[in-house]
C-alpha cells in the first residue's frame, strides 16, 4: 500500500481500536505500536489529573461546609439550640429568683450560682442571656447600693437600745404594780384639769408646787428612802420643766390660747414627764 510517496505494509499498520473484552490477534499487533503506547500513558494521566482535581474539589467543599455553618450560627443562632436543654426560669422577672439566690448573697454566692448556670445551660443561648442578664441586674444593684446604702431604721435602733447611756437609763426603771399606776396617774390628772380650768395670772404656781410634793411623796413609797425621795423628785422636776420648756418654745406649736398658754402647756407636760419619774424611777 503506498500513500504519498509512502509505502507501507497494511498488516502492520491497520487502525484497529481496542475495544473490551478479548482482544483479537491485530488487537494485541496494534497496541504493540510505540504511537499508541504513549496515547495511552496520555490518558491515564489525564485520568490521575481528573481524579486528583475531583478530590480536591470534595475537600474544599467538606471544609467551605463548617465555614458557612459557623457564619449561618453566627448571625442566626446555633441550630443546635432546639435541642439543647432549657433553662426553666428564663422569663423570671425577678434577677434574684432567675438565679434561685436569696438578697442577702455574697458576691462570691451570686459569682457561683451564675457560674453553675452557665455550666449547666451552655448550649441554649436564649439560656445563656437570661442568666447573663440577671447577673449584671443583681451586680448593677449591689454597686448602687454601695453608693448609696440605704437607712436600716431597725438595726440603728438596736445599736442604740444596746449602747452603754441607753442601757444605764433603762436600768433605773422598771415598772410598778398596777394599783399604784393608778394612782400617781389620777393626781397628775387631777393637777393638769385644775390648771386648765383655773389658771391665775401668775401662772399655775400653786399646781406645779403640787407636783413636786407629790412626785417626793410618790418616790418615797417606792424607794423607803427621804433622801433618795428628794433628790430624784428635785431632780426629776428641774429636768421635766426644762424639756417642757424646750419643747413648747422650738418643738411644739401653741395649742391653748390665753395671755398664759405657754405657761399651762408648760406645766402639762412637766405633770407626764413628773408622772413617769414617780411612778417607774427604781
Amino acid at each position: 500500500m503506498s500513500a504519498s510517496g509512502l509505502t507501507c505494509n497494511p498488516s502492520r499498520f491497520s487502525p484497529l481500536i481496542p475495544c473490551q473484552g478479548s482482544l483479537s490477534s491485530r488487537s494485541k499487533r496494534f497496541l504493540s505500536f510505540p504511537c499508541y503506547r504513549k496515547f495511552v500513558e496520555d490518558v491515564k494521566l489525564l485520568q490521575v489529573d481528573r481524579s486528583y482535581w475531583s478530590s480536591a474539589k470534595q475537600k474544599s467543599a467538606v471544609i467551605r461546609t463548617p465555614r458557612v455553618r459557623s457564619a449561618m450560627d453566627a448571625s442566626f443562632g446555633s441550630m443546635a439550640d432546639d435541642s439543647a436543654v432549657v433553662f426553666p426560669r428564663v422569663n423570671v422577672r425577678d434577677p434574684y429568683k432567675r438565679l434561685g439566690i436569696s438578697r442577702e448573697a455574697s458576691d462570691d454566692e451570686i459569682q457561683a450560682a451564675r457560674n453553675f448556670l452557665i455550666s449547666q445551660y451552655a448550649g441554649h443561648k436564649p439560656s445563656v442571656d437570661a442568666i447573663e442578664s440577671a447577673h449584671d441586674k443583681i451586680i448593677m444593684q449591689k454597686f448602687h447600693e454601695r453608693r448609696r446604702p440605704k437607712l436600716n431604721i431597725k438595726k440603728k435602733m438596736r445599736d442604740i437600745s444596746q449602747s452603754r447611756v441607753v442601757q444605764f437609763v433603762t436600768n433605773r426603771f422598771q415598772t410598778p404594780a398596777t394599783n399604784h399606776i393608778i394612782k400617781t396617774a389620777v393626781v397628775f390628772v387631777l393637777l393638769g384639769v385644775l390648771t386648765v380650768l383655773y389658771p391665775t395670772e401668775e401662772g399655775p404656781t400653786l399646781q406645779v408646787a403640787i407636783s413636786l410634793l407629790a412626785t417626793i411623796y410618790f418616790l418615797y413609797d417606792r424607794l423607803k428612802s427621804k433622801l433618795r425621795a428628794v433628790l430624784y423628785g428635785a431632780g426629776a422636776f428641774g429636768i421635766s420643766w426644762l424639756l417642757a420648756t424646750f419643747l413648747m418654745v422650738s418643738v411644739i406649736p401653741p395649742i391653748l390660747r390665753g395671755p398664759r398658754s405657754l405657761e399651762v402647756t408648760t406645766s402639762l407636760i412637766t405633770y407626764v414627764l413628773l408622772w413617769v419619774s414617780s411612778t417607774y424611777v427604781k
